[in-house]
């Protein structure tokens, strides 16, 4: 029993996940900075902008291997000379929201499908 002695009706329950997913941040495009970045920055920026998002306390919301995983499974491109460019971290972005759903071959199946503005646009309206 909750609130003052009666059971959650599934709409205060889902009031409350709304509720909770509205208050999550999320990375604004002009926040992305406009120069490619290196492994280290990107991993930093991410963690700066998404740490609110972490289920857990312990968790990484990104690393180097990671980022090499998905490069390594068609997920990522390349870096060029080492660098990621903006649309390199808007579908990292993309891709770490959306693997909380989706296991990662099924977001590789799909990802090769799409356009890349389609994938900006999944990751700016998130």
């Amino acid at each position: 029993m909750q609130n003052g002695g009666h059971m959650k009706t599934n709409e205060e329950r889902l009031q409350k996940i709304l509720e909770h997913l509205d208050g999550l941040g999320y990375i604004s495009p002009e926040t992305i900075p406009n120069i490619d970045l290196y492994m280290d920055q990107v991993t930093t920026f991410m963690d700066k902008h998404l740490s609110e998002t972490k289920r857990y306390p312990d968790d990484k919301v990104l690393t180097k291997t990671m980022i090499n995983n998905y490069a390594k499974n068609n997920l990522l491109p390349a870096p060029n000379k080492k660098k990621y460019t903006k649309e390199h971290i808007l579908l990292l972005i993309f891709i770490y929201y959306f693997k909380i759903c989706y296991p990662l071959m099924i977001l590789n199946s799909f990802s090769d499908q799409l356009p890349k503005s389609t994938l900006i646009l999944l990751t700016v309206c998130h």
